[in-house]
């Protein structure tokens, strides 16, 4: 049986286009059919390859979804991968890339492990959200990072009740309220004070944006909680899945939450410490440190495009 991969790509970075092509080339010659989404491969101006629509479908028959961009190509690609059940393998071409497994300088090497199909996959998290209005169920949909409720009007507050498990647990006055999972921890959630989770802690995550509150911090809960937001009047909502897509959420309605019933699919290729990953992305210092690595010459071995830096032993 033939093996394909869909290449999803940022289109219009720089280099792209040189970049894709050596990837499609490379995958052909190892007889694995490469595919793209017939918009981007017509930017990039690549006609020799296997094109298909931009839809819910477009990954559907691939063995994984490979994509070439920043976090939110990755996000886009997340879509793909999660509608068809398969994996997703990102190469950092953006800036912070958190969900990428590989940058640049690694990608030959990405590229080699996806046609010796040496990866693993490991699943992650997702959050589940209804919004209902007046007992009816109005929206559905889901994020792998985060969904977060933002006030629609810039000039005044959000004013909502947060209910944990079936009992009210406060009100805020509040620009919004996020709730993450572990993935999205080092993402918006991070931004606004929440702690970072590991991908190995099975947790959901709420928190307040500026809220005016005394009791206004980060909530780690049980993965089977389920969370609800009662959206009060007057100022109406936007409900946010992982900054992409969007949904008007009136006064009266209520936004509830819970552990998705479908992961993502990562693909992992170059195995490293989530600690590493945290250092080389935040540029943390490390100075000091007299671990395993410090022992041989100074520096932790390069995996995957990530280097830490750490001093040689007195």
């Amino acid at each position: 049986m033939s093996r394909e991969v869909l290449v999803l790509t940022h289109p219009r970075r720089d280099g792209m286009a040189i970049r894709a092509s050596w990837v499609l080339d490379r995958l052909a010659a190892a007889g694995i059919a490469p595919r793209m989404l017939a918009d981007e491969a017509e930017i990039l101006g690549l006609t020799a390859v296997n094109t298909v629509p931009r839809d819910d479908e477009a990954a559907v028959g691939v063995e994984l979804v490979l994509v070439l961009g920043g976090d939110g190509t990755l996000l886009r690609g997340a879509e793909l991968a999660r509608s068809a059940d398969i994996p997703l393998l990102g190469v950092n071409l953006g800036h912070v890339g958190f969900l990428a497994e590989a940058e640049p300088d690694a990608m030959e090497s990405t590229i080699e492990a996806v046609i010796r199909k040496e990866y693993r996959v490991e699943e992650r998290m997702t959050v589940d959200v209804t919004v209902r209005l007046g007992g009816q169920v109005v929206h559905t949909g889901w994020a792998l990072n985060e969904m977060s409720l933002e006030k629609a009007e810039r000039a005044k507050m959000l004013e909502c009740v947060l209910g944990i498990d079936g009992r009210p647990l406060s009100r805020w006055g509040c620009d919004g309220v996020i709730c993450a999972t572990p993935t999205g921890s080092t993402a918006y959630a991070f931004s606004v004070g929440g702690p970072v989770l590991w991908p190995g802690v099975d947790a959901l995550l709420v928190a307040p944006i500026s809220a005016h509150a005394l009791f206004a911090r980060p909530l780690v809960l049980a993965p089977t909680s389920t969370v609800a937001i009662d959206v009060l009047e007057p100022v109406p909502a936007v409900l946010y899945f992982d900054g992409r897509r969007s949904v008007p959420v009136p006064p009266h309605s209520r936004v509830e939450a819970a552990r998705g019933r479908r992961p993502v699919l990562l693909a992992v290729v170059h195995p490293r410490a989530f600690t590493d990953r945290l250092v080389a992305k935040f540029h943390l210092p490390v100075e000091g440190w007299r671990g395993r690595a410090a022992r041989e010459n100074g520096f932790a071995e390069p995996i995957g495009g990530f280097t830490v830096d750490e001093p040689p032993r007195a």
